[in-house]
């Protein structure tokens, strides 16, 4: 819109200097001896170009408020791009002297000091991410439905969202870790001082987080929050990335009914389909980078080698699922996160230690805040 407006501003000047400056010049040329008889023609001819380019031209105030919305438009969007640029800093901690290299190698992650911020850059720092304490998540938050679905990684981020929203040291946080921890299974909690309710739903498969969201368009009824994720169990137990890229697209095709508009930014038309819910916030958690050598089994290092996770990378990008492709998920880039956090940060090649998911719980939030208008 402002590109338009900014045109037909462009168009009109030069159509200006034509039609004044060509007849001012001839008038010049031929009423040099008459000033009276010149001005008078220039006003007229400039009033007549003021009446006939005149329903090019915006009003002021019209003027300013596109140009004013179109740069916080500009700044959400660019800034949502950038939120998962995260730069690490790791330091060998106070108990790495006692680190003896003969020691199995998955226990190196206990030694080093993790600490993370966004990139020190001129755009990043426009943007002003912040990591949100527990009052700022817990009021963004407030009496919101939470739904977090998925394999272990998920349940790791279910823990460390509530281990921002609760306190780490809280009684309540023990109870949280004994029944989150359960294996395989679902854990549900409401958090009475906010409002908030949090579902945790094991769905190692994408065919599973399909079925859930169906059961959502069903009951036209969803979440004002959704982390989902799958694909380590459907590598390790199927190994085929094309199946793997066609339940993709059948998830995103669930998801997008879910939402009553478009989840492309500049667009506000209904998506063809969407039932008469509520919007949703709608996240993508990916797979981390798997260091092939410290997986514990002989299954997972055969079959999650490089070329497999590549493979699987890539379906997700082919399948168009990701906000970042044109999908209605937001990715929450666990690629980036483990991969500059590096083999300090994992025990075992597929876990990360949990600096990792409390990054990403804050990137979840930072976009919430970016999408909701907010500001702390």
């Amino acid at each position: 819109m402002l590109m338009m407006m900014l045109g037909a501003v462009q168009l009109g000047a030069a159509a200006a200097c034509v039609v004044v400056l060509v007849p001012m010049g001839m008038a010049g040329w031929h009423l040099s001896r008459n000033k009276m008889l010149f001005f008078s023609g220039a006003l007229f001819i400039s009033l007549a170009i003021c009446v006939h380019l005149t329903p090019y031209f915006p009003s002021v105030p019209d003027f300013v408020t596109s140009v004013s919305s179109a740069v916080v438009f500009d700044h959400r969007s660019s800034c949502i791009n950038l939120v998962n640029e995260i730069s690490w800093e790791l330091k060998p901690n106070a108990s790495f002297h006692h680190f003896n290299n003969t020691q199995n190698s998955s226990s190196i992650a206990d030694f080093y000091d993790k600490r993370w911020d966004w990139s020190d850059s001129y755009k990043l720092k426009a943007c002003e991410f912040t990591k949100l304490s527990k009052s700022d998540a817990s009021d963004l938050l407030n009496g919101s439905w939470v739904v977090i679905a998925g394999d272990s990684q998920a349940r790791l981020f279910t823990l460390s969202l509530l281990n921002l929203i609760l306190g780490p040291q809280s009684q309540s946080m023990d109870s949280v870790r004994a029944d989150l921890f359960k294996r395989h299974s679902d854990y549900s909690v409401l958090v009475n001082e906010t409002g908030m309710k949090l579902d945790f739903i094991w769905a190692p498969y994408v065919m599973n987080l399909t079925n859930l969201v169906m059961n959502f368009k069903t009951q036209k009824n969803c979440p004002d929050v959704m982390i989902m994720g799958a694909g380590l169990w459907h590598m390790l137990h199927f190994t085929n990335a094309s199946d793997y890229d066609l339940h993709l697209r059948i998830l995103k095709t669930q998801a997008v009914s879910l939402l009553p508009f478009s989840t492309e930014l500049a667009m506000n038309e209904p998506l063809t389909g969407s039932v008469p819910i509520k919007s949703s916030h709608l996240f993508w958690l990916g797979m981390p980078v798997l260091i092939n050598g410290m997986l514990n089994t002989e299954e997972k290092r055969a079959k999650m080698n490089d070329a497999m996770w590549h493979a699987y990378d890539k379906a997700l990008g082919d399948s168009k699922l990701l906000r970042q492709t044109g999908g209605p998920l937001f990715l929450l880039d666990f690629q980036s996160l483990t991969w500059n956090c590096g083999p300090h940060c994992t025990s075992d090649g597929m876990h990360y230690d949990g600096a990792i998911y409390e990054a990403a719980v804050q990137i979840m939030l930072n976009t919430l805040l970016i999408e909701s208008h907010q500001t702390l």
